[in-house]
This record gives structure tokens, C-alpha cells and sequence, in this order.
């Protein structure tokens, strides 16, 4: 299927690795340009030359840390005409209401919740005078499933769902349009240190995680290629009426009892 993507700017922050680079990739193949951004520039130069690699279109790199609103206002300074923003950068750390410090909450929101905010802030507004633009935030499972041992995360992902649920509602006066994806057990580096995490909790020995992910949908975590499949077409006109929404992609396990 042709999504007609080709020429247009997409921006992806936590970028270099996981869902991000995937969406990147995807995009890429699709033909549109792509502007990486995250914290480590040794990854992103790798990113840019695999990417520079394998399709024929520009790729830009930043190592900005968008928990600074200064380089979230740098970004919309140096790149004000994308059509795409892909909202992905954060990880907020696993814990129950005691586990998770104060300066450890406060640091994670800044990145990933407070960076989505400023973000869509920023790009919303150039969006608006362009009259064009999709912007596609990646939230996570926890926000429509909550889980009180990931209670920042649940509470985090739950408050930017409300957040992309509403300014996606109203997106269509601007001609613009913001949705979200919910992704469930994504196989990324993060998830595989979460679950040696829990191997070790549970069964005693980290390097048995593998055994903790058999009750999955599928018997199988999600790939990162699922993701950005899913962010290209959502990016694209053949979604052209799809505003105001979360996709939920975790192979149906939040219908399901608990997956680990």
C-alpha cells in the first residue's frame, strides 16, 4: 500500500533506539525525511548512518534532552515546517507508591510527560499556521491498565492519554490531527531489563526472563516494526479521519488477566 508519505519531514524524539528508531525506519522507507532526536549522540550517529544506509532520504540528528523546554523551543526554532511529529522519548522507572522517589517521579515527568506536553505545544502552534500536521504520541498499556507496582507510569500514561484525547478532539478546527498508540510488551532493550528484573524477583535468576513471557499474547512480545507500522499509517491520508484516539496494540492482553 502506498501511503503517500514521500517528501514529507517527520521529527521522532527517543529515537535512536526502540520504537522510536523503528518508526523512524518505517517512515524512511516510506520516503519521508526524518529528524532523529534523543539524549546520546553516539546512537544517534549510529542511527543516521543505518537509516542514510538503506533509504534515500535526508536524516538529521539532535542530542537534545526535551525534559529542557529550552531545546523543545531550539527544535521548533531549527525544524518549523514537519508534517509529522512522533512523540516517543521517555522512560518512567517501575515501582510501587514507595519505590519511586520524589526526585525520581519528578524526573521522569519532565521527560515524558511534561516533554510530550511542550512538545505538542510547540509543533501544535507551527502545525496550525502551516494547516497541516499529525502528531502521534506513543503512551503505553499502563495508562488504560493500571498496575500499582508501574504506578508513575500507569498515572503518567493515563494523564497524556486524556491530553492527546483531547486536544485530538478538537484538532480538526486547526485541519490537523493528534492520536496516540497504547503499545503493550514491546521487544525492546527496556522491556528485556525489566523482565530479568522480575526473573530474578520471582524465580530467583535473571537470565530465566524468557520464561516469564510465555503467558504473552502469541506467546511472544510485540516487535518495535509493529509500532511504526502502525505510526506510518496513522501518519498518512488513509487515516486521514482518525483524531482524538488511542490504538491499544498489545495483542488483546488488556482484555486479558494479568500478563506476567
Amino acid at each position: 500500500m502506498d501511503l503517500n508519505l514521500h517528501g514529507k519531514t517527520a521529527l521522532i524524539t527517543g529515537a535512536s533506539k526502540g520504537i522510536g528508531r523503528s518508526a523512524a525506519e518505517v517512515l524512511a522507507e516510506e520516503g519521508v525525511n526524518v529528524v532523529l532526536v534523543s539524549r546520546t549522540q553516539a546512537d544517534l550517529d549510529a542511527a543516521q548512518s543505518a537509516i542514510s544506509a538503506r533509504h534515500n532520504v535526508r536524516v538529521e540528528v539532535h542530542a537534545y534532552d526535551i525534559a529542557d523546554s529550552r531545546n523543545v523551543d531550539r527544535l521548533a526554532a531549527q525544524h518549523p515546517d514537519i508534517d509529522i511529529l512522533v512523540n516517543n522519548a521517555g522512560a518512567i522507572p517501575a515501582g510501587n507508591l514507595w519505590d519511586v522517589t520524589e526526585d525520581r517521579w519528578r524526573a521522569a515527568w519532565d521527560l515524558k510527560v511534561y516533554g510530550y506536553i511542550n512538545m505538542c505545544r510547540r509543533f501544535y502552534a507551527e502545525m496550525k499556521q502551516l494547516g497541516r500536521g499529525v502528531i502521534i504520541n506513543i503512551l503505553g498499556m499502563a495508562g488504560e491498565r493500571m498496575d500499582a507496582g508501574y504506578v508513575a507510569g500507569s498515572t503518567g500514561n493515563a494523564g497524556l492519554m486524556a491530553f492527546t484525547r483531547t486536544i485530538g478532539g478538537a484538532a480538526s478546527a486547526d485541519n490537523l490531527r493528534v492520536v496516540g498508540i497504547n503499545p503493550g510488551a514491546i521487544a525492546t532493550d527496556r522491556l528485556v531489563t525489566i523482565m530479568k528484573k522480575r526473573a530474578l524477583d520471582r524465580l530467583g535468576d535473571e537470565t530465566r526472563w524468557e520464561e516469564l513471557m510465555k503467558p504473552l499474547p502469541f506467546g511472544r512480545a510485540g516487535t518495535p516494526q509493529e509500532i511504526g507500522w502502525m505510526v506510518a499509517f496513522l501518519a498518512s491520508d488513509k487515516s486521514a479521519y482518525t483524531s482524538g484516539t488511542i490504538i491499544t496494540i498489545d495483542g488483546g492482553a488488556a482484555n486479558r488477566g494479568p500478563m506476567f
